[in-house]
C-alpha cells in the first residue's frame, strides 16, 4: 500500500481545489460539453480526473485505473474491471448537473478494489466540507470521526423507513408498503452521505456505474448497513445490471429488496 489513506483524501482535496472550486459558478458555455443526450461533462472533470489518475498510476502502476470521463473516451475499461486483481475507481466530479446548476451538492469519489472487494473509499464534497472515508473491516469515518448512525427499528420499517430516489422513478410507494420517499440529491457521493448522516434510511439508483457506488457501498456496509441488489445479492463494481438499493441495516436492506423485487415484477425495470 504505497499512499495511505490520508494522502488519498488529500490528492483529492488537492483536485478540487485547484481544478474544480474555481470554477464553480464561473464554467463558461465553452466549459460544458455533452457526452450523450442529458449527460454533460465539463473541463473540471477532466481536470480533475487528470490530477487524480496520474497520480495513482505512478504510485500503483500495474492497477487498472477506472475513471468516468476515461471509460467514456474508451468503454472496454470496463471489460477489464472484470477480471484484473487491482483497481481504482475515480469519479472526479459526481453530480456534474449539480455543479454546471451551482448546486454545492457534489463530490469527488475515489475507491481501491482488490480481487474481488472493495478494499478503500472516499467520497469529498468540496463545499460542505465532508470527507467519508472507510476501510475494509475498519469502519466508516466522517471527518476523522467514527460513523455510527441509528439503525431504523425492523418492526416499524412499513411506517418510518426515510429514502431518497430519483424523481424520474415513480414506484407505487404505498402498495409495496414503503413510505413515498424524498427526491435524491442529484449526487450518489451525497445521497450516501445522507444515509451516514442519519438523513435517509436507503438509497436507491438505477444506474450502477462503478464510479458512481463502488465507493458509497463500502462507506455504507462499513458503517452497518448493506448495499446490494432487489434479489438480495451483495454489490459487486464487476457485474453490471439495473437497481442498486442501500440500506442503514440489513433489516432495512431486506425489507426493501423485498418491496423493490415485487414492484419492479409488476412494473417493469424500465420504471
Amino acid at each position: 500500500m504505497t499512499m495511505d489513506s490520508r494522502a488519498v483524501l488529500e490528492l483529492m482535496k488537492h483536485a478540487a481545489e485547484e481544478e474544480i472550486r474555481p470554477r464553480f459558478r464561473a464554467l463558461s458555455a465553452e466549459d460544458i460539453h455533452e457526452k450523450a443526450p442529458g449527460d454533460v461533462v465539463t473541463v473540471a472533470d477532466r481536470e480533475s480526473e487528470r490530477v487524480i489518475a496520474e497520480v495513482l498510476a505512478k504510485e500503483y502502476p500495474d492497477a487498472l485505473i477506472v475513471g468516468e470521463e476515461a471509460t467514456s473516451s474508451d468503454p472496454s475499461i470496463l471489460d477489464r474491471l472484470r477480471t484484473v486483481e487491482h483497481a481504482w475507481t475515480i469519479d472526479p466530479i459526481d453530480g456534474t448537473k449539480n455543479f454546471v446548476s451551482g448546486d454545492d451538492n457534489y463530490a469527488v469519489m475515489v475507491a481501491e478494489i482488490r480481487g474481488d472487494e472493495t478494499v478503500r473509499a472516499w467520497v469529498w464534497e468540496p463545499e460542505n466540507d465532508v470527507a467519508h472515508v472507510a476501510e475494509k473491516g475498519a469502519g466508516t469515518y466522517r471527518n476523522e470521526e467514527r460513523v455510527n448512525r441509528s439503525i431504523p427499528d425492523p418492526q416499524t420499517l412499513s411506517s418510518t423507513l426515510r429514502g431518497g430516489i430519483s424523481s424520474r422513478y415513480v414506484l407505487p410507494w404505498g402498495d409495496i408498503g414503503i413510505p413515498a420517499p424524498s427526491a435524491s440529491s442529484g449526487s450518489a457521493g451525497v445521497d450516501y452521505g445522507l444515509i451516514l448522516n442519519d438523513i435517509f434510511d436507503w438509497v436507491a439508483f438505477k444506474s450502477d456505474w462503478p464510479w458512481d457506488h463502488t465507493p458509497g457501498a463500502l462507506l455504507v456496509n462499513e458503517a452497518g448497513g448493506f448495499a446490494g441488489r432487489p434479489d438480495g445479492s451483495i454489490y459487486d463494481p464487476r457485474v453490471r445490471r439495473p437497481w442498486i438499493l442501500t440500506g442503514a441495516s440489513e433489516p432495512a436492506f431486506e425489507f426493501l429488496a423485498q418491496a423493490f423485487s415485487k414492484s419492479i415484477e409488476s412494473a417493469g425495470t424500465d420504471r
